[in-house]
């Protein structure tokens, strides 16, 4: 299909949001609010810890801390936006904006999804070779890990953006979603975009299957081992495993289910966009971190300190 006759290139996207009353808007607003600041509060806390207390100063709090920073910034890049749209029953986003926006959102999405599968590997190693774990994961290795998971996103965020540029967009401008996303926007484009559509499944959807098979065969591994070897602990090690997957898997099967398929847009497309831009940052710390006793002390460590320090002020 050839290109149609681009006579009012797209200036803006119109941001359709949720098809429900105002009242229930309302209510979603407040949820969402609420899960956002719950989201900033827990993982804030989880970075601050990590950073000022030295018993925390090893590899594992070293990705949980990095975790938590992609949690704040993947956050902070959808629920304003979610948010607004709440508000305005649809919003009107600027071209250029919208492609920013998509930028970030891969980009940092990118980044927390390569992430994960480097703290595997670190839980691998750890569990695998505890004698020369330090050795192995020592702070160089750890730092190159983390800034490649961050390359990592940025190549895989500027392919997708470098694919949707060049397109020409001449209408229809809606968008189904409450935030600009390659799906809907890739639709929204005036020339057949089948190949398109192909590079962006195997840039992303290809991507998030291999890593989410490795991530469970990993884990696998580990839970084997734990069942094994280990004695002491050995529930809570077999419980704390468990959950990681499970918070993998919310992180993944939605990611899977909009990027690994034809582009055609789905009613529940918004229900699993809901999952990795809201409910995952919230409950990654709870998992990953909050349930873990020495990070506990240490907060509690560092609340202690605050309060004797206010005290004396």
């Amino acid at each position: 299909m050839e290109p149609r006759n681009v006579t009012n290139p797209v200036t803006e996207f119109v941001l359709l949001g949720f098809n429900h009353s105002l009242k229930i808007q309302q209510f979603l607003f407040v949820v969402f609010f609420l899960v956002y600041l719950m989201t900033c509060l827990g993982n804030f806390t989880i970075l601050n810890t990590v950073i000022t207390d030295r018993h925390l100063h090893t590899p594992m709090y070293f990705f949980l801390a990095n975790l938590a920073f992609t949690d704040i910034t993947e956050s902070s890049v959808n629920a304003p936006v979610l948010l607004s749209v709440l508000l305005s029953h649809h919003k009107s986003v600027p071209f250029k904006e919208c492609i920013l926006h998509m930028f970030f959102f891969h980009f940092i999405g990118g980044a927390h999804i390569f992430l994960l599968a480097m703290m595997a590997a670190d839980r691998y190693v750890a569990i695998h070779k505890p004698l020369q774990y330090l050795t192995i994961m020592n702070h160089e290795v750890c730092v190159v890990l983390v800034a490649g998971s961050w390359a990592g996103g940025f190549i895989h965020s500027a392919i997708q953006i470098a694919l949707l540029l060049p397109l020409p967009y001449c209408g229809p401008n809606t968008l189904d979603n409450f935030h600009c996303d390659v799906p809907q926007v890739l639709k929204v484009a005036c020339t057949d975009t089948y190949m398109t559509e192909l590079l962006m499944v195997s840039n992303g959807g290809l991507l998030l299957i291999v890593i989410f098979v490795l991530l469970l065969i990993s884990y696998t591994v580990i839970l084997v081992k734990i069942g094994r070897q280990v004695t002491q602990g050995k529930h809570k090690a077999l419980s704390t495993c468990i959950a990681q997957i499970m918070a993998i898997s919310i992180t993944f099967i939605p990611g899977i289910f909009i990027y690994a398929r034809p582009f055609k847009i789905f009613e529940l497309d918004k229900v699993a966009s809901i999952f990795f831009t809201v409910l995952v940052p919230v409950l990654d710390p709870m998992v990953y971190t909050l349930r873990n006793t020495e990070m506990k002390k240490a907060i509690r460590r560092l609340v202690f300190r605050v309060i004797r320090d206010s005290s004396q002020v």
